[in-house]
């Protein structure tokens, strides 16, 4: 098993930046990839951002290219999001998710879940 703690998130201005954290413990050695996903009030959860452990290889949503940053600390266990020019639309759970797949922009394959962290952005 997995265990992925988010955290973080809060209350920020438009135009504000934030940075999560997402860290892992148990058999983190059999898992590849690690991905952010977001759920905004009433729509369905939808990829931010994903990294390889070992590699570092990234892949981004097209909309959030340049204001979002995933980055990986694999002495801490711990995956970063960094997000800038925060917008109200930005407001979300954000969810951190493990996958022994390779890169996916898709729910499907991860199998491991954290509970998220609520982002709330005020304009």
């Amino acid at each position: 098993q997995v265990q992925l703690v988010e955290s973080g998130g809060g209350l920020v201005q438009a135009g504000g930046s934030l940075r999560l954290s997402c860290a892992a413990s148990g058999r983190i050695s059999t898992t590849n990839t690690v991905a952010w996903f977001r759920q905004a009030p009433g729509k369905e959860r939808e990829f931010v951002a994903a990294i390889t452990w070992n590699a570092g290889r990234t892949v981004y949503a097209d909309s959030l290219k340049g204001r979002f940053t995933i980055s990986a600390d694999k002495a801490k266990n711990t995956v970063y999001l960094q997000m800038g020019s925060l917008k109200p639309e930005d407001t979300a759970v954000l969810y951190c998710a493990a996958s022994a797949g390779v890169l996916s922009t898709s729910r499907i394959g991860y199998r491991y879940w954290g509970l998220g962290t609520q982002v709330t952005v005020s304009s």
